[in-house]
């Protein structure tokens, strides 16, 4: 562990953005989208086996071995980490993507400054497609934060793993882990309904069901954000739609069509005369004229929008480069925006003992002595009747209880009487 929190500390200091654990292999950080090995001495494979067992909890431990993959966050250095663990022919690797303590901002992220409208959303679907490691999760996290911190409601995120942690400020908001706090994110589509949402973060529409279920929430009337892997505004909307059978489509598109709002596909570029790479945007919003495209299946036209809708605030990757990219004067440096620091939210993670398979039988088990003997007065006394000087009061004596006694003792004791 201590091997492990120095590999963390260097990767920090060198402002990587990601770090690779393998066996057989030096730690090898990622900088600027560039991979590069640090250290002396190659990771065991054993040696990581180890690590890994600390790292997990009883749960992470379990899907790994199910899945032979896990995901999960933690806190050091006051940095949070989001972790995958995964099995391959040399035996487990870590991939970590080393994030700030606290949600960065719109304006950090070197951003557009029309995303801040979303916060003033009150419904509809907002998608952010793109690849992964592009920073999809980032401007989300600014989103959500700005959301929170300027207006009243409910936000609860449905997450795999939980990356950022918010603290509360004028939104209530509460997190859920995948394998943590629900078994699947159709199951926390399915009870987010019940739990009076006002904003809900899905973290990935995968799958047909959590795709058709977000449909279905955003339909309802409240503001849904959720992400897609997806290369461009048309793949997305193809690479949803085609999820479906055939003879569902048609229903689906235009479902679509009424709930889109935003659809944002991000990529990280670099920029001449700057060490970093920033996000390059396409941005298509829901306009009514759009919503027509998509519910009349003319997704061809899509392209169209993104050339000529300056006026509504939309752009193609092309235009976002040269009308706000290319004119911007001052960037935000990711080392100064992603550099570590203490965890907004201090309130440590609990997952509680009564989700476990076997809480409510050891609920049973642990049952206080004295917490027994108060039922097994109550139990005895329409049976019992003063005799031999001793009065129904006096019940606990005549039977012997001791409060230290165990549950089993107890029983032992009444059944002898």
């Amino acid at each position: 562990m201590k091997r492990f929190e120095e590999t963390i500390r260097q990767a920090i200091k060198e402002g990587s953005s990601d770090l690779h654990i393998i066996p057989g292999h030096r730690a090898a950080y990622r900088k600027h989208g560039l991979i590069s090995f640090h250290g002396q001495q190659p990771w065991g494979a054993r040696e990581i086996d180890a690590l890994v067992r600390k790292l997990l909890s009883p749960q992470h431990f379990q899907t790994l071995q199910e899945r032979f993959s896990v995901d999960f966050a933690i806190s050091i250095f006051r940095a949070r980490l989001r972790v995958n663990v995964f099995s391959n022919n040399r035996g487990l690797s870590l991939a970590i993507r080393i994030l700030p303590g606290n949600p960065p901002t719109i304006d950090d992220l070197n951003l557009h400054p029309c995303l801040h409208e979303i916060s003033s959303l009150e419904s509809g679907l907002v998608l952010f497609c793109g690849a992964t490691g592009v920073g999809k999760t980032s401007t989300i996290a600014a989103v959500i934060d700005e959301i929170n911190a300027n207006r009243l409601g409910h936000i609860i995120t449905l997450e795999n793993p939980i990356e950022y942690r918010f603290q509360s400020k004028k939104c209530v908001i509460q997190q859920r882990e995948l394998g943590m706090d629900m078994p699947s994110f159709d199951r926390g589509l399915i009870d987010i309904l019940r739990e009076d949402p006002d904003v809900i973060v899905v973290g990935e529409l995968r799958d047909p069901e959590t795709m058709r279920l977000t449909l279905n929430v955003a339909e309802s009337g409240h503001l849904v954000i959720g992400t897609l892997h997806a290369s461009s505004v048309e793949e997305a909307m193809y690479r949803l739609l085609n999820s479906f059978p055939p003879d569902s489509q048609d229903a689906i598109r235009i479902q679509l069509a009424s709930v889109i709002s935003w659809l944002i596909v991000q990529d990280l570029v670099p920029l001449k005369g700057i060490n970093f790479r920033v996000p390059l945007l396409s941005i298509l919003r829901g306009t009514t004229p759009v919503k027509n495209v998509i519910r009349d299946n003319k997704l061809h036209q899509i392209e169209g929008f993104l050339q000529t809708g300056r006026g509504s605030g939309m752009f193609s990757a092309d235009r976002y480069m040269e009308e706000f990219l290319l004119t911007r004067q001052k960037f935000a440096s990711p080392i100064d925006v992603f550099r570590p620091s203490e965890e907004s939210d201090q309130e440590p993670m609990y997952h509680s003992v009564l989700l476990r398979k076997d809480a409510y039988t050891d609920s049973q088990t642990d049952m206080d002595a004295s917490d027994v003997a108060d039922r097994l007065r109550v139990m005895l006394r329409p049976s019992v009747t003063p005799h031999m000087g001793h009065d129904v009061e006096g019940i606990e004596n005549l039977l012997n209880i001791k409060e230290e006694a165990s549950i089993e003792e107890l029983i032992k004791e009444f059944e002898k009487r």
